[in-house]
Order: C-alpha cells, then sequence, then structure tokens
C-alpha cells in the first residue's frame, strides 16, 4: 500500500481507524527514527563521542525528568550567589516520570527505554483520539490526512523522547472529545491527569469559562439543562483549583510559597538577566525586545510584530472557513491557550513544542484545497522536523537551543 493509499484510506480502513492511524504513527515514527540516526551520526561527527538516538531522546528536559522518577523534588530550593532560585525539579509535574519510572521496574531499571517508551505509546493514542475528535466535525479522510501531519509534523521527534509533550496531548485531545460529545463526567478525571503532567490545565479552566458563556448565550437554539451548567461550573472550578495546586505542594515541600513561581522565572533569567517577579503579558512584551535586539533589528518593531501576531491569530480563529469547520470548542481551545501563553510564558525556542496543544488545527490545513496542497504541508513539516532535530538535538548546547 502506498503512502498516498494508507491516508486517503479507502473505506475498509476507513472503518477501522484504530489500525490506519496505527499504521499512519508507525510510518511517520521510521522517518524520525531515519533523522534521528542521522542527527547522532553528525553529532558524533562533530566531537559528541557516543551520540545515539537514546542520547538525543534523553536531552534537556528528558534529564529533568529523570532527576524526578529516581530523586524525586528538592526539600530545599537551590540558590545561586545571589541568593536567586536556580533552576530545577518543581518545574516538572510528577505523573509521567511515576509512569516511566513504573515501567522501568519492569525493564531492569532502564529508565531511558522506559520513558521513550511511555511517550510513544502515549503518542499513538493521541493520534487516535486526535481522529476521533476531529471526525466530529471533518470526514474521515480529512481527519487521518490531519493525523499524519501531527504525527509527522515539526515536533514529531518528541513522541520518542523522555518528554511528558504525548502524553499530555492524550489527556487533553481526550477532554475536549468529551466536551465535544458533552461527556462531562469523563473531565473531572482527565482534568487532574492533564494538571498532573504538564503545565496549561488553568488554559482548560478559561476554556470552561468561555465555552459556558457560548453555551449561556446560544441557549435558545442549543438547550443548556441545569445538569450540564452545573457540570461546567464544577468542572472550571476544578480546573483552577488543579492549575494552582502544584503551587501550593511546592510551596508546602519546600516551606516557600514562591518556590514554583520562582522556579518557572529562573529559566528566563539568562535571558532577561533579573528576577523581578511575575506580571502577566510581560513574559512576551520582553521577549518581543530582545528577540529584535539579537536579530539586530529596531525594539520597537518586536512590539509592533507581536501586535501583528495577535491580530492575526485572533482573525484566524474568528474568520478562517477551514477553522470554523472544526467547531466551536477546538476554537475557543486554541483562543484560551494562545491567550494563557501570552499570560504566562516567555517565548524562546521551546515556544515550538509549547504550540502543540494547538494541534487540533491541524484539521483545518488537512480539508481539501488543491490537490497538492496536503502533500506539500506533509513535506514542509518533515522539512521542519529535520531542522527541529538538527538544531536543537544535535547543535543544540545553549540555553538558546532548548527543545
Amino acid at each position: 500500500m502506498t503512502g498516498e493509499q494508507l491516508v486517503d484510506a479507502p473505506p475498509r480502513l476507513r472503518q477501522r481507524p484504530a489500525l490506519t492511524v496505527g499504521a499512519i504513527y508507525l510510518a511517520a515514527r521510521a522517518i524520525t527514527t531515519i533523522f534521528l540516526l542521522i542527527g547522532a551520526e553528525i553529532a558524533n561527527r562533530n566531537g559528541a563521542t557516543g551520540a545515539t538516538i537514546g542520547s538525543l531522546s534523553m536531552r534537556w528536559d528528558g534529564q529533568w525528568y529523570w532527576v524526578v522518577a529516581t530523586s524525586g523534588y528538592p526539600a530545599e530550593l537551590p540558590l545561586d550567589e545571589h541568593g536567586d532560585v536556580t533552576q530545577n525539579a518543581w518545574a516538572f509535574m510528577p505523573l509521567y516520570p511515576v509512569l516511566a519510572r513504573g515501567l522501568s521496574f519492569v525493564l531492569g531499571g532502564q529508565y531511558p527505554i522506559a520513558a521513550i517508551a511511555v511517550a510513544l505509546v502515549a503518542g499513538y493514542f493521541a493520534s487516535l483520539a486526535l481522529y476521533h475528535l476531529l471526525r466530529e466535525r471533518i470526514d474521515a479522510t480529512a481527519a487521518l490526512w490531519a493525523v499524519a501531519l501531527f504525527a509527522a509534523g515539526p515536533l514529531a521527534a518528541l513522541f520518542q523522547m523522555g518528554y511528558a509533550e504525548s502524553l499530555f496531548l492524550l489527556w487533553l485531545f481526550l477532554a475536549l472529545l468529551a466536551l465535544v460529545r458533552r461527556r462531562f463526567g469523563w473531565l473531572y478525571l482527565l482534568i487532574p491527569l492533564m494538571g498532573l503532567t504538564r503545565p496549561g490545565v488553568l488554559a482548560f479552566a478559561l476554556l470552561l469559562g468561555v465555552y459556558g458563556l457560548w453555551r449561556w448565550r446560544h441557549r435558545a437554539t442549543d438547550p443548556l439543562p441545569a445538569r450540564q451548567i452545573v457540570h461546567i461550573v464544577s468542572l472550571g472550578a476544578l480546573a483552577v483549583a488543579v492549575g494552582f495546586s502544584w503551587q501550593v505542594i511546592a510551596g508546602i515541600a519546600t516551606d516557600d510559597p514562591s518556590a514554583y513561581l520562582h522556579t518557572e522565572l529562573s529559566w528566563r533569567r539568562g535571558w532577561t538577566g533579573d528576577d523581578g517577579g511575575f506580571v502577566p503579558f510581560e513574559g512576551f512584551v520582553q521577549a518581543s525586545a530582545i528577540w529584535f535586539r539579537v536579530w539586530g533589528l529596531p525594539e520597537p518593531l518586536g512590539y509592533v510584530a507581536l501586535a501583528v501576531l495577535v491580530t492575526a491569530i485572533a482573525a484566524l480563529l474568528l474568520f478562517e472557513p477551514h477553522v470554523r469547520r472544526l467547531g466551536v470548542e477546538i476554537r475557543l481551545w486554541s483562543a484560551s491557550y494562545v491567550l494563557y501563553l501570552l499570560l504566562v510564558f516567555f517565548p524562546q525556542s521551546s515556544i515550538f513544542r509549547l504550540l502543540l496543544p494547538l494541534a487540533p488545527l491541524y484539521g483545518a490545513l488537512a480539508l481539501p484545497r488543491h490537490p497538492a496542497w496536503r502533500w506539500t504541508v506533509l513535506g514542509v513539516g518533515l522539512v521542519l522536523q529535520w531542522w527541529w532535530i538538527y538544531q536543537m538535538l544535535v547543535l543544540g548546547t545553549t540555553f538558546t537551543q532548548i527543545p
């Protein structure tokens, strides 16, 4: 079966999405494996003696999750010579390393193999959940193409790395599917799972708030029973509580109420040179000036570019017809998550990874246009995937190349 036949699946395969998605996912992982093999060879030639697929897959945050799995969290926050909190394990949620640690016992203590295995399996189920989520709004062929773009996209190497992204995406896509199908009971489980895997559940809280307002506004044509109101409000409160719970846990464990916040801010200190506290939206404003200065461009242009980018994203989510076909839940999630990033994040090289939760928008890219459109998007994704592996994993040696 050719690649085109696989993605443009005939009816008998579309009736078995688990198998078809699995075939697409395995093909994508084979390509990523080839990229990693080439990357390891280049790294060895450049002097990184002993570089392998495994060593590339466990770089950067993979090491931090390994620390959490084997050593836990520090009872005392590490400080530099100025008394500022330095980077430490409290920035990383526990569910992924705990699962990988448990599997490593079965594998004879081989944590790296277990960590990659958890990411691989979670990535497959996330791909399957994405397919079912998109099938609520678009046809099977387009949904399969969206899975292909996702599984072979620019950040697809993360499915073969010791990172928590694929596990978080699994919970997220299942949560969005539950919301679309209005099976609110599942969200009482999925929201804590998200919150224990990666930061971002506060964006889901924002989604629930906006979704509730949207349902209320359209209650004349889309009835909103009292039972659903209770669920939406209760789940929103749960998501807020879960979103702040890790800060409380870190504060109690270290006897420092600001432990988590100062830990997160320590990652941006290499860029800003200070730890002046957290101010909403400040990270993106600071980074706009910093990046334009790095590129040798006038800093005020950075602010203009940021405003244009935000306006363009808003217009895309509001008016672009292919995006509108994905349904209000995906559009509201995308808007909520972008706003969350603008509020709390300092954009650096890891911004590409932080955009992965917007993956349901692949559904818009997968909708039919020109006959060559889908293959072109897939090809661009593969090229960008190699660029990401080469820059972040093969060449990446400084905090400016954090994947």
